[in-house]
Formats: C-alpha cells, sequence, structure tokens
C-alpha cells in the first residue's frame, strides 16, 4: 500500500474511531488494530493521538475546501456565487459535525486544537471570497472600497454562524431556499448592491 493510502486508511480509522468512542476513549492501539496495521506502522506517520486527531480535522476541512473551490468556480454572477459559498460552508461544516457522532462533542471542547488545524482553510476561504469580491467589483455587482477587510469580515460572520447553524437555531422551521432571499438582501445591502 502506498504511503498516501496507508496515511489516509489510518486517518479514515481514526475518524470513526473517535465518533464512535469520543477522542479521550481511543487509543493509539486501537486505531493500529482497526486499520490493520501495527503500531509501529502508525507511529511512522503519527507521533501522538493528538496529530492524527488533528489529521482526521484537516481531511474534514479538506472536503470543504473541495466543495467551496466547485462553487467559486461555478459559471454564475458573483452576487450569487457569494449566497452559495456561504450555505455551501454553514450546511457542509454541519454535515460533517453531525456525522461524526462523539467527534461532535469533542468538535466543540476542543475547539483550540480544531482552531489550530483550521488555519489554512480559513486562508484558503478568505482568498475564495476575496476573488469573488473582485470578480463582483468587475461585474458591476458590488460597491466594496476594501476587499480585504470585506472578505475578512465576510469570513468572520460565516465562522459565527456555525454553531447556531449546526444546532438548528437559525430560523426554525425555515427552509433553505426560503431563507435565501431574505440572507440575500442582508448580504448585498453590506455589499453595496440592491435587489432589483
Amino acid at each position: 500500500m502506498s504511503i498516501i493510502k496507508t496515511r489516509k486508511k489510518l486517518v479514515d480509522e481514526a475518524r470513526v474511531l473517535f465518533a464512535k468512542k469520543g477522542f479521550a476513549n481511543t487509543t493509539m492501539n486501537d486505531i493500529a488494530i482497526a486499520s490493520g496495521k501495527g503500531r509501529r506502522t502508525l507511529y511512522t506517520y503519527f507521533n501522538s493521538k493528538e496529530e492524527i486527531y488533528s489529521a482526521v480535522i484537516a481531511s474534514e476541512l479538506e472536503r470543504l475546501s473541495d466543495k467551496l473551490d466547485e462553487v467559486a468556480s461555478m459559471n454564475i454572477r458573483p452576487m450569487n456565487k457569494i449566497i452559495e459559498l456561504i450555505y455551501t460552508h454553514l450546511t457542509t461544516i454541519r454535515e460533517t459535525v453531525m456525522r461524526n457522532g462523539s467527534l461532535r462533542a469533542e468538535f466543540f471542547r476542543n475547539i483550540w486544537m480544531v482552531e489550530k488545524v483550521r488555519k489554512n482553510f480559513d486562508d484558503e476561504e478568505l482568498q475564495i471570497l476575496r476573488r469573488v469580491y473582485s470578480e463582483g467589483i468587475a461585474a458591476g455587482d458590488f460597491d466594496i472600497e476594501n476587499i480585504e477587510l470585506v472578505a475578512d469580515i465576510t469570513h468572520y460572520c460565516i465562522k459565527g454562524l456555525e454553531v447556531p447553524f449546526i444546532y438548528g437555531r437559525i430560523a426554525p422551521g425555515l427552509s433553505e431556499e426560503a431563507s435565501k432571499p431574505m440572507v440575500a438582501k442582508v448580504v448585498y445591502g453590506a455589499l453595496g448592491k440592491r435587489i432589483k
């Protein structure tokens, strides 16, 4: 098995175990057994359980990053891309947290560890937002004086909505399709674009 496939297998098995048993109740030995690899192989790739946990979080964030890249590449107006990026971010985070069982609790308890791993993802998301805002200015969709600042604000607003969105505290009972026009009004208003 190649180095990349072996590492991926270890990360995938660790994710399943963390989701079932939680971080505290999962041992490096559990991960080695579940992956069908020896402890020596596991320690060749990861020095500690914390390191493999970070790799699990990084792999989940990579999925989100891929989805955001897909949205950013869509052939739609920049003003529509921003709304799609917001919803893609929030729904993918919710799906990721929900599908990971016990990892869900760990995700919130170990927020500083998650934040450390998230740094690269956050930087990538900021680059996507800046690119879409630049496209929007060129297309006449947005009236933005400082793209860097607006991208930062957008990024941290989305990030701040993650936990309430995951728990269904934002517009409970309202479908995504029903909420999008209302969210668009808020976002477009902030970006200097009036809805016609």
